[in-house]
């Protein structure tokens, strides 16, 4: 004999026909949303509790619920839960259980709450933690940049913009722009996770409960920072999922950018960087090949995280207040982007670990685009030619260089005398690559107490950020 709905949902008490099959197929969440069980078990205990302190339910029962979540808990992590997706979600299932091991205590536990309060504050849980680990992830990236800063920070490159030569830079400087970047990602997590941390327990459907509910106490049993201020507010905000799919894909951008830099480092025309064999493959076809696939795919995931920061503000941009049935489309975008995030911070550490960088190709390349051209200009208009006028001399002396195939630094005296009257012997130790950097000492620059202050700063900054 068949189950009716009326019987075997939770919220069948006003129905008298079942569920369309395919309708229960598209309507269950439970196959995504399974992974909040923990903040939904977590929540669910803080709610007991703060109700038998409000004298709603007894203490026993309160043990009793505790008892029986702590069961579904081990339940789940051995693997012997039944999901149930005519139960339609993770609340109703392990609400089911729950009054299956203690039975009345179990129909008690809902009071004062809905699954519109109750799923927000399991998201919201669920989101501070995935901040949590990005956050870590971020400050592990971080510790390795600055390790190999330091380990290069004597070895130089050439520094681009239009990604044709400029200057000359330290392969510490470049890597720390990285941190840089990274480090401003973890500020801003750190930042979102304080709008995160909001209890919007006690708000029930969306106008609060008749219950003398304690949301102060929920919040504080589950280390929140606070409760909500207006409770249909706190059953229809997203923004804090939209807040950190944003952070996520400026974690990805970045990403995308080192991915890229590594990519055409290791292709053999630069040659600046080796590959480890962890963080690379072959070639079906072709045995030489050594490809960049990690970092590769890495760049192309950032835009699916794009994606799902689209389909969030899609999803909220025409809702009314308050909770829609909609916002059951907020969590697959959000899992996705953690299960991006969160491993690409943790691969491209190991990765960065691992690389290799051939200093003597970086110097090699260092020839190749008269990168102390504007030392020379620099020169001059430090010995009184006004700026302009240094310009102009300077480009001619590199057309005249290239067409000779030499450097600047190979020019000798006389030939660049021919360019200006102002040149003296002392332009060769300004034109020499190390010195040129040497002289950038400006704060942020890429000098080489510079660098190092930079390097002194991030560890500072790690030792005294979690």
């Amino acid at each position: 004999m068949s189950v009716s709905a009326k019987e075997k949902k939770l919220w069948g008490g006003r129905f008298s026909g079942d569920t369309a099959p395919l309708v229960e197929r598209y309507t269950c969440s439970v196959g995504f949303d399974l992974r909040l069980h923990a903040q939904d078990i977590d929540g669910s205990k803080a709610h007991a509790s703060m109700l038998a302190r409000q004298g709603i339910i007894s203490q026993s029962e309160c043990d009793a619920i505790h008892q029986g979540l702590e069961q579904i808990r081990g339940e789940i992590a051995d693997g012997t839960f039944v999901w149930r997706q005519d139960l339609e979600d993770v609340h109703m299932n392990i609400e089911h259980r729950l009054t299956e091991i203690v039975g009345t205590p179990g129909q008690k536990l809902h009071t004062g709450r809905s699954r519109n309060d109750q799923v927000a504050l399991d998201f919201r849980l669920f989101v501070a933690a995935c901040l949590d680990e990005w956050a870590a992830n971020l400050r592990s990236l971080i510790g390795v940049l600055a390790q190999r800063a330091e380990e290069h920070h004597d070895v130089l490159l050439p520094g681009c913009t239009h990604f044709q030569p400029a200057q000359p830079v330290s392969l510490a400087q470049h890597l720390l722009a990285y941190a840089q970047m990274f480090r401003r990602d973890h500020d801003r997590v750190r930042d979102a996770l304080a709008r995160t941390r909001i209890s919007p327990l006690g708000a029930a459907a969306l106008a609060g409960t008749t219950h003398p509910l304690d949301p102060g106490q929920v919040a504080a049993t589950l280390g929140l920072g606070g409760t909500f201020a207006n409770s249909m507010d706190a059953v229809s905000d997203r923004d804090f999922v939209l807040e950190a799919t944003f952070c996520g894909s400026l974690v990805m951008m970045h990403l995308s950018r080192l991915c890229e830099e590594i990519i055409i480092w290791a292709n053999p025309q630069f040659g600046f960087v080796r590959l480890p064999d962890a963080y690379s493959t072959g070639s079906s076809i072709m045995p030489q090949k050594k490809n960049p696939d990690v970092a590769e795919l890495m760049r192309g995931k950032t835009g699916r995280v794009y994606g799902d920061l689209m389909a969030l503000l899609t999803l909220m941009k025409g809702l009314p207040m308050a909770y829609n049935r909609d916002m059951q489309e907020d969590k697959e975008p959000f899992l996705d982007t953690h299960d991006t995030v969160a491993p690409s911070l943790s691969i491209m550490a190991g990765m960065l670990l691992e690389l290799g960088f051939n200093r003597e190709r970086m110097h090699l390349a260092l020839k190749a685009g008269f990168l102390n051209a504007t030392e020379l200009a620099d020169y001059l208009a430090a010995k009184g030619v006004p700026f302009r006028q240094a310009h102009h001399i300077t480009g001619a002396a590199v057309a005249f260089a290239e067409q000779n195939g030499i450097g600047l630094e190979d020019l000798n005296l006389a030939q660049l005398q021919r360019f200006s009257a102002d040149i003296g012997e002392d332009v060769f130790a300004v034109l020499d690559y190390e010195n040129a950097v040497a002289r950038r000492h400006v704060p942020g620059g890429t000098g080489p107490q510079s660098v190092l202050n930079q390097i002194a700063d991030i560890a500072s900054w790690l030792d005294s950020t979690s």
